[in-house]
């Protein structure tokens, strides 16, 4: 028999539907399940690419890479910075002031870490938002940039004022510093920075830390995300004494391992789901040769060699790989793309927030469709419903038709 009558009685088997077709049922609900397992894994590949993706690109966009703190406060800060930007790692360097506050409006106070950087600057966090609204705090002397989730539980808008009190170390009440700062814009990053943030200018943080024009240190932009360990020491090699360093890795560190370790293990999980169906073709392909034990006796009587019947349903579970894994793998991009607009309509439906930002790393449900995982998936699931069939194809081959017939008989 030729390659072309063979592939046609493979198709008959897999899809010609009509009464008594007990192969044709079987291998749907085979195709079926590959369709399930293929699709339920890319989708949520998808989700777990673009939780890595976020926090790649948003959030450790909006944190510094490498931060330099010295023991006092850095006044010549702008030799230190132009020495750590000649370092060719390095993209940018960026003074700042970190100190403890209480926010004030009405009877609602707020605990937050407020950050002083440069009015005019664009790098580091304020690269990240909009221009206007750069250029409205860059305009305001006693300019405010309050977190999102910070100024929903104060209550406070743009152009709200409001009460900014910076406590001592020491405590004491004389020493407590105040000032009046206006809200001229909010922080809606998606991240978790929404719920603690407040960037007031350089000169005013400075003043109210009691640096007296001096910051606390500088924050460094690398080249390479995964190499800020080993940047940092070198970097701290090349410094004086009275310097450390510290690095997004020790903030952030356990959430971005946490998830590439969530993603293994849920791809584990579904890898072995498509296993299952995968070799569900086994057991569908068996029972496909006991249905069809007349045909094979008839075929090997008209001259079918027992590699002719292999290569039928071979060809077969091919078949029910390829259509399942390529169906699979459109739904799954389908349902991957779906995803973020349902997630949105069922919290609009139910008044809900399912992901806040005080608890998750991101306020949305991200999707990130990877073609390698696609192609990945869909490649592996082939290749094992072509593993799944060899055993019913070989044990097809292996049935003489003088018993076939016999057992008929009986």
């Amino acid at each position: 028999m030729n390659r072309l009558e063979l592939l046609r009685i493979a198709v008959r088997y897999s899809f010609a539907f009509g009464r008594g077709y007990l192969s044709t049922f079987l291998s749907s609900l085979s195709t079926l399940g590959l369709v399930l397992a293929i699709g339920l894994l890319i989708a949520v590949l998808s989700v777990m690419n673009g939780f890595d993706k976020e926090m790649r690109e948003r959030i450790l966009a909006l944190v510094p890479h490498i931060t330099v703190y010295g023991q006092q406060p850095l006044q010549d800060w702008q030799t230190l910075a132009s020495d750590l930007q000649a370092h060719p790692e390095i993209l940018s360097a960026v003074p700042f002031v970190q100190f403890d506050a209480l926010f004030l409006r009405g009877t609602s106070i707020e605990t937050a870490v407020g950050v002083g950087l440069q009015p005019n600057g664009d790098q580091g966090l304020l690269a990240a938002l909009p221009a206007p609204l750069r250029a409205q705090f860059a305009a305001a002397q006693d300019g405010l940039l309050l977190g999102n989730g910070l100024a929903g539980r104060l209550g406070a808008e743009v152009g709200d004022t409001l009460t900014l009190i910076v406590p001592t170390a020491g405590g004491r009440e004389a020493a407590t510093r105040f000032a009046s700062v206006t809200v001229t814009g909010l922080l809606v990053t998606g991240t978790e920075l929404d719920e603690s943030a407040a960037v007031v200018h350089l000169a005013q943080a400075s003043q109210l830390a009691g640096l007296e024009g001096g910051v606390s240190g500088l924050q460094l932009q690398s080249r390479d995300l995964f190499g800020v360990s080993q940047l940092g020491w070198e970097l701290l090699g090349s410094l004086p004494a009275g310097y450390y360093t510290t690095n997004w890795m020790m903030s952030h560190g356990n959430l971005y391992a946490a998830i590439q370790l969530s993603r293994d293990l849920v791809s584990i999980l579904l890898f072995s789901i498509i296993a299952v169906a995968a070799f569900n073709v086994v057991s569908s392909l068996v029972l496909v040769v006991f249905d069809k034990q007349g045909d094979i006796a008839i075929l090997r009587t008209l001259g079918a060699s027992g590699g002719d019947i292999t290569w039928i349903f071979l060809l077969q579970g091919a078949m029910i790989g390829l259509v399942g894994a390529v169906l699979g793998a459109l739904c799954g991009v389908v349902l991957s793309l779906g995803i973020p607009p349902l997630v949105a309509g069922l919290e609009q439906l139910l008044g809900l927030h399912f992901l806040s930002t005080d608890v998750y790393p991101v306020s949305f449900l991200p999707v990130d469709i990877l073609a390698v995982d696609v192609a990945l998936v869909t490649a592996v699931a082939f290749a094992m419903c072509i593993l799944a069939a060899l055993y019913p194809a070989r044990r097809a081959a292996r049935l003489a038709p003088a018993l076939i017939l016999h057992q008929e008989r009986v």
